[in-house]
């Protein structure tokens, strides 16, 4: 039997395991990235290993994220960023050079290799074939020190595109049409692999879309071949000496076949408040638009800002509208000035931003109240935009740019021909933001800096023998990290200061909740099905850690959470009866008997209901070997320090 794309990676980098679809398997890791909101705790995290240099082949930091600097906070943690990188062999990318995501697939990525970031995005790799996933940064640091990254061994779905993109569809909608058909869960354990003569008509920056948004299905990551397009890509970036030609082995066999004719799409939005609801625009119809918004690493390619240029010149964006637009690079903002695109943009009327995250993570331009905001993001849950009540819709360039004009909800095709956007032979290549590391004996003089706002890693403790706790929180299906650990700009400048984060932890779903556990001083968190989608954010698992979260017990967990559980020393458990969920109330008292011995064991664990007089069966079969003595230790961090004594 043959492989496919993600096997023969996976088989080229596999340290331990076997290639078996549910067991767990590490990875030997090429290349790392982090960015601002989660880097610093991820070197702090490093540093506390006592690593003097990364062994990876590449690692980047990047400034993107916390870019807006009300205060000096952010600043601070940049110049700690700046000044550890250096000491310890990492690439710094400077605020203004643009997005993570964007930059790496310009001017790193390379097809065959193995990526982790600390970000939930990173799988935009994937467009030019590597295999890319995204991680809590706990794992980041781990890799960037030497260490291998442990997954469960996923199931493979190839996704057979036939036909071509018709005039004003984009790829967005291809992976709008994906999360239609599979869900925001129907990839948890599974690497989505595209293929079929469809494949050919995509440039790379509509493979990186299709493969970013692959995060808001649960995927492990998606992926496409490196061809002759994967070349072009390269050449124009200079770096065709990096490209290796990658395709599935005819005989593959997958778990899973979706077949999607490119022909038959039109354009499409994800509405409020999850991005697998989506709709055509025709069916949606034409709702009145307060604002849009162009850019995030899912749409802000020079293609794709170059299509907007063409759809705003000679226009003017409609008085009811506020359009911002922000370009993923420095790269594209370079190229649209100088070819005279960023000027149309100005002169329709739209407020240009800095190649950064910003609107996308709740970094300014929110939305007026009860506002419709159309993004070309990849995220549209409840309150990420930093206004509770907005109606946030997942569009592409082209719907967002023709919306912007008219100020309702508008099929592009209305619009007459579609503008014609070709890849250029050549990028402008210019690395000066990106900061390269110190020599080994010019790092010994580094020193490097800190400021008051970063805090210390929560305090971890061995497994205890029993836990008793009360039900602190009880909440739904598809809870993600945003409810549990909200971004914005109110928040993020905060990321390196767990004590401060820990006010607003669940602040979307129960405002008392931090209190009410702090005054209980330990608690346990029942969820439903897929409980911590989104993203990658460890501070999801570290802040709850700080307040005193013993278990988080559901339905079902995203993949990056629950391992972000784990190295947090947080017990994940799901429900080996789903209908027990509804046997258990906020409030009730709870307790895991014996669950030191039960998790060394591998017996199973029960918990039992001291309000209501229940027990119900919990499920660990999830939890390798590896997991259970980490959390017999405490954490990843305690059980990396045990283990390397």
């Amino acid at each position: 039997m043959g492989l496919t794309l993600a096997q023969k990676l996976i088989k080229d980098h596999l340290v331990e395991g076997e290639m078996k679809v549910g067991s767990e398997i590490s990875l030997k890791i090429d290349q790392t990235l982090t960015q601002d909101a989660t880097g610093t705790m991820a070197y702090l995290e490093f540093e506390a290993m006592g690593v003097d240099r990364v062994k990876t082949e590449k690692s980047v930091a990047y400034i993107d994220h916390n870019t807006l600097q009300t205060g000096f906070e952010n600043a601070d943690d940049h110049r700690y960023i700046q000044t550890v990188t250096k000491k310890h062999g990492i690439y710094f990318s400077r605020p203004g050079n643009g997005i993570c995501h964007q930059v790496h697939l310009e001017r790193f990525g390379i097809p065959g290799k193995t990526l982790i970031g600390s970000d939930s995005h990173t799988p935009t790799g994937g467009g030019i074939c590597m295999l890319a996933m995204g991680s809590g940064g706990l794992d980041v640091a781990v890799a960037m020190g030497g260490g291998t990254y442990y997954i469960p061994m996923p199931k493979m779905t190839r996704i057979n595109l036939t036909g071509y993109l018709k005039p004003w569809v984009s790829a967005k909608d291809v992976i709008l049409e994906v999360l239609r058909i599979m869900s925001v869960k129907g990839g948890v354990g599974k690497i989505i692999e595209y293929g079929g003569e469809g494949v050919k008509t995509l440039t790379v920056p509509e493979r990186a879309t299709i493969t970013n948004m692959g995060a808001e299905l649960g995927a492990t990551t998606s992926i496409f071949p490196s061809d002759e397009i994967t070349l072009a890509f390269l050449k124009a970036q200079g770096r065709e000496k990096d490209w290796t030609p990658i395709q599935p082995d005819d005989d593959a066999e997958y778990d899973e076949i979706i077949d999607i004719d490119l022909c038959s799409l039109t354009p499409m939005a994800a509405c409020p408040h999850m991005p697998d609801k989506v709709k055509t625009t025709q069916e949606i119809g034409k709702i009145k638009v307060d604002q849009v918004a162009i850019g995030s690493c899912t749409n802000s390619s020079y293609a794709d800002m170059m299509k907007v240029a063409s759809i705003l010149k000679g226009r003017t964006v409609c008085s009811s509208v506020s359009l911002c637009i922000a370009p993923g690079s420095k790269q594209v903002l370079n190229m649209l000035a100088l070819n005279g695109a960023l000027s149309d943009m100005i002169n329709a009327g739209a407020r240009i931003l800095e190649s950064a995250c910003g609107p996308c993570i709740g970094m300014g331009q929110s939305p007026n109240s009860a506002g419709i905001s159309l993004r070309t993001f990849n995220r549209n849950f409840e309150g990420r935009s930093g206004t509770k009540d907005a109606g946030i819709y997942l569009v592409s360039p082209e719907v967002a740019a023709a919306s912007a004009l008219t100020g309702y909800l508008t099929d592009p095709r209305e619009l007459g021909e579609a503008p014609k956007v070709e890849m250029p032979e050549k990028f402008i290549v210019n690395d000066n933001m990106i900061d390269p590391p110190a020599s080994e004996e010019e790092a010994k003089d580094i020193k490097v800096l800190r400021g008051p706002n970063i805090k210390p890693f929560p305090d971890t403790a061995p497994l205890p023998d029993e836990i008793e706790a009360n039900a602190v929180l009880k909440v739904g299906n598809n809870i993600t990290t945003d409810h549990i650990m909200p971004a914005g700009a109110k928040i993020l400048p905060y990321r390196s200061n767990i004590p401060h984060l820990s006010q607003y932890c669940f602040g979307v779903c129960d405002e008392t909740f931090p209190e009410r556990i702090k005054k209980l001083g330990k608690g346990i968190i029942i969820g439903g099905s897929n409980y911590g989608q989104g993203s990658s954010r460890e501070h999801a698992a570290l802040v709850p850690l700080y307040l005193g979260v013993k278990a988080v017990i559901t339905k079902s967990f995203a993949r990056i959470h629950i391992a972000n559980l784990v190295n947090a020393g947080i017990l994940p458990f799901t429900f080996a009866n789903e209908d027990d969920y509804d046997k258990i109330d906020q409030g009730d008292d709870l307790a895991l008997p014996e669950i030191r011995s039960r998790i060394e064991n591998k017996e199973e664990v029960i918990l039992k209901n001291l309000t209501k007089n229940g027990e119900y069966p919990l499920d660990s079969s999830h939890l390798s070997d590896r997991q259970r003595a980490m959390l017999l230790c405490g954490g990843l961090l305690d059980y990396t320090r045990e283990t390397n004594k």
